[in-house]
């Protein structure tokens, strides 16, 4: 079959090489699957500039989610497991974590439901206890984590505020159905926070950006607020001082939705339940913004990296 690999860490139009290499073989409770989608995620980035919390060993195949096909014709999502990533045209999937796709999602829609969706959904219900009626406030609104954010939060009854850059992004954000936008690159989005909350700031806000938008959001965050931390798309860690979140009575918290294969798998499986029950009510649509054949997967990579993309991007082997 033909794979992505990565054989040293770099930036991954350098160090991704398009190669035949042998079709896995699944272990004990493991299934294999032919990928019909792969859906492309900040973390493939990172994985391949040795950058990410987890670190495969070399040489490794990216791709953390995937729509693939069973061996009896069904369809299923997920992330592979023991060989293959997605950017390959056959993958491992544990039988346990690959969940069944509903009827009425394509295959590029089902490769983009997986990691953002559960991401969100935990983040936002699990994690930040989100509310009816609150002011939920979503950094990067147009990308594939912030979209999911903005319909995870309309269904769940919030006010939305969506940040984006450039007029193409923040029109997708109102597409979405955000209540608000904002154009980060024409204006500080802290002023027009407290303005819109009426002086008190946003409730819940969900952060994969970090670095000074983290640092914006500690100054418009309301009383007993909770600031997620989704990840660090802008390439800085910022830190949180303990003063700060004590005068103001707000929280600071981390989501690391991989964790929960470890620490409590069970959520899983109630999530992709739920977010099955919005997809068929029609609260969440998953947006992809494109979808190129695998082998432009490095160029894909990259466009995600520069945040030239808008939603998901999916690739079809």
């Amino acid at each position: 079959m033909r794979a992505w690999r990565v054989h040293e860490l770099g930036d991954p139009s350098e160090v991704m090489r398009f190669e035949d290499v042998a079709e896995p073989v699944p272990a004990e409770g493991q299934i294999k699957v032919r990928v019909r989608t792969a859906a492309l995620n900040f973390p493939d980035v990172l994985m391949a500039q040795g950058k990410y919390q987890e670190r495969p060993p070399l040489p490794f195949t990216p791709g953390v989610e995937l729509c693939g096909e069973t061996e009896d014709g069904r369809r299923v999502i997920g992330g592979p497991a023991g060989g293959p990533g997605a950017f390959a045209e056959y993958a491992l999937m544990n039988a346990r974590d690959a969940w069944p796709v509903p009827d009425s999602l394509s295959d590029e829609k089902a490769a983009a439901l997986y990691l953002t969706y559960q991401t969100g959904h935990v983040g936002l219900h699990r994690r930040a206890h989100l509310q009816a009626g609150e002011w939920l406030l979503v950094h990067a609104g147009a990308g594939g984590v912030g979209s999911a954010a903005i319909q995870l939060g309309k269904a769940a009854g919030a006010k939305v505020i969506a940040t984006a850059g450039g007029a193409h992004k923040t029109e997708v954000c109102r597409e979405l159905g955000a209540d608000h936008v904002i154009d980060y690159t024409a204006e500080d989005f802290v002023p027009v926070v407290k303005e819109l909350t009426g002086g008190e700031g946003a409730d819940v806000v969900y952060d994969p950006v970090g670095g000074d938008v983290f640092d914006g959001s500690r100054r418009c965050i309301a009383f007993e607020g909770r600031l997620l931390v989704v990840g660090f798309t802008s390439g800085r860690i910022p830190e949180a001082p303990a003063n700060h979140a004590l005068v103001k009575n707000y929280s600071v918290v981390g989501l690391h939705w991989g964790l929960y294969k470890k620490k409590d798998p069970a959520v899983i499986g109630q999530t992709h339940d739920e977010l099955v029950r919005l997809v068929t009510a029609g609260q969440i649509d998953p947006l992809v913004g494109q979808v190129l054949p695998l082998d432009q997967a490095p160029r894909a990579l990259a466009a995600l990296a520069d945040r030239g993309t808008v939603g998901k991007v999916v690739l079809v082997p």
